[in-house]
């Protein structure tokens, strides 16, 4: 069986955060939500996505192919039903197609309506990732999932007796983990530390929360649920229900809350975000689909921060903001409430941040942590910035 993550239509509601890659591999929860099929399925994946992302994300194809929606996470439930598939049988959810067994020869066509196509109606769905905000709304929920699922049957490896633990039963510590002097409050839900994390001390932390892999939290952070930090990350002061997917840093004082933050960025010491607005209004946020600012539906949304993008110290980000693909913004007052892929500048004025240029920070931002950054990852960069062009003067 040849298990295929698909990039569904509803992709776009998703940019700029899959600007840089497919649907699947956005992190909600502890795991990615390719990581999480991979571990029900006990199979590795490939992906059908966009024709620029395809060389780092290649499509393999066998004799026998089940297609998977990329924004819905497994159960159990659900993969026993995809795993029952006949050729052409597709499983829906409403509107939805989940999965599909497909002919090779029919893959890329998977769009494309076939009366030979049988529609199978599931009702297993418990989260799927529509729209951006989906990702810190749910991200509570995943985390449990996520715990229970790579947790179960394992022994925790065992904290300092420096740190307080409540309910000490409800978290888990993988191998290599160093904390000195913190609070941990698993009441809420549960708390994941990945290895070799490091929780400086005076930290207050408060589940649902996952630390992932090789993160720092820093000396008096104060945590609340639901959050995650995904892996190589290094962050400070107070975070609320967010997501930081991997590879960025909010090492220093500031508030960051109901948002989330892509990979190589950086924020600033003392950076803030609004996420409630004054009159307790339903936040709007930009959809790149719609090409205009959107109903969320909620009265808690902040940011959400594009891949490679950073800010300057003591920026402010308004309630429901969008900030694209390397960005590089800084300056005093609020930031605009939708700031383009490759833009330089802030409230005073913007200017087009060179993709060569970019490049070169990306490259730096890589040396840091001992990787190279790719050509494969260049062209992708090179790439995002022509489809992006048009924002920029809008």
């Amino acid at each position: 069986m040849n298990y295929i993550l698909f990039d569904n239509p509803l992709r776009s509601h998703l940019l700029p955060l899959t600007f840089v890659r497919p649907v699947a591999d956005l992190r909600v929860g502890i795991l990615t939500i390719r990581e999480k099929w991979e571990i029900y399925l006990k199979s590795k994946t490939s992906t059908l996505t966009e024709d620029y992302l395809s060389e780092k994300y290649p499509l393999i194809k066998g004799d026998i192919n089940i297609l998977i929606n990329g924004s819905v996470c497994p159960t159990k439930d659900l993969v026993k039903q995809i795993q029952k598939l006949k050729p052409n049988d597709a499983l829906v959810y409403g509107e939805y197609l989940i999965a599909i067994n497909l002919h090779s020869d029919a893959i890329e066509n998977i769009n494309n309506s076939d009366e030979n196509i049988v529609d199978i109606a599931t009702k297993s769905v418990h989260i799927k990732i529509n729209e951006l905000w989906d990702i810190f709304s749910k991200n509570g929920e995943a985390i449990q999932e996520d715990f229970e699922l790579i947790t179960k049957g394992r022994k925790s490896s065992v904290l300092s007796k420096t740190n307080t633990i409540i309910n000490p039963e409800n978290v888990f510590v993988e191998d290599g983990v160093k904390a000195e002097c913190c609070i941990i409050n698993a009441s809420a839900g549960p708390v994941y530390i990945g290895k070799n994390c490091e929780i400086m001390e005076g930290a207050m932390i408060r589940g649902p929360f996952a630390l992932c892999n090789n993160s720092v939290v820093k000396m008096g952070a104060k945590i609340y649920g639901s959050t995650t930090i995904g892996p190589f990350c290094k962050v400070g002061g107070e975070i609320n229900n967010s997501v930081f997917i991997g590879y960025s840093n909010k090492a220093h004082d500031g508030f960051i809350g109901n948002s989330v933050i892509g990979e190589w960025c950086n924020i600033g010491a003392d950076t803030n975000n609004s996420n409630l607005k004054n009159n307790y209004a339903e936040v709007k946020l930009w959809s790149y689909p719609e090409k205009k600012f959107v109903h969320t539906g909620l009265t808690f949304c902040g940011l959400i921060l594009g891949d490679h993008s950073k800010c300057g110290i003591n920026t402010m980000f308004n309630t429901g903001t969008v900030v694209g693909i390397s960005a590089n913004l800084f300056g005093h007052g609020f930031q605009r409430n939708f700031v383009a892929s490759f833009s330089w500048g802030g409230s005073t004025g913007i200017t087009t941040f060179e993709v060569e240029k970019a490049i070169d920070i990306a490259e730096k931002a890589y040396e840091r942590r001992d990787m190279v950054l790719s050509e494969v990852d260049k062209n992708i960069l090179r790439a995002i910035y022509k489809r992006t062009r048009e924002y920029r003067y809008l």
